[in-house]
């Protein structure tokens, strides 16, 4: 239970964060500023509906990486493998849906956790 709560109050601190918009990238979430981070790694995925979940999540990885916390090859291994696994379960039931639902919100607490401490905007302070 205490892990759920974790993650819950982390991805709040990611969505408040990420409504400041995105230094070096122009401005608010968007095509453009999703483009951008995949470009860093290779081709784009389509995520369909779950493109703003995963864009939030690579942008908290983008910040460490950018701040030293990830190097760029641990930063492109991290967003390709999101897309290994969302291709996985597009091909998949719903057992293949699941296990995305429980694969992708561990990513998302591997960002923040990544994230939290080179970004003050998610200390709280």
């Amino acid at each position: 239970m205490r892990g759920w709560v974790t993650a819950m109050v982390w991805a709040g601190a990611a969505l408040l964060g990420g409504c400041a918009g995105m230094p070096g990238f122009g401005g608010p979430a968007g095509n453009a500023r999703f483009s951008a981070l995949q470009a860093n790694c290779g081709p784009a995925t389509d995520y369909g509906p779950q493109a703003q979940s995963v864009e939030l999540t690579l942008y908290d990885a983008y910040v460490a990486y950018r701040h030293g916390a990830l190097t760029q090859a641990g930063y492109c291994a991290f967003q390709n493998d999101i897309a290994v696994h969302y291709r996985a379960r597009a091909a998949g039931g719903p057992e293949a849906q699941r296990a995305w639902a429980e694969y992708f919100n561990a990513q998302r607490v591997k960002a923040l956790d990544w994230r939290a401490p080179v970004d003050p905007t998610l200390r709280g302070g």
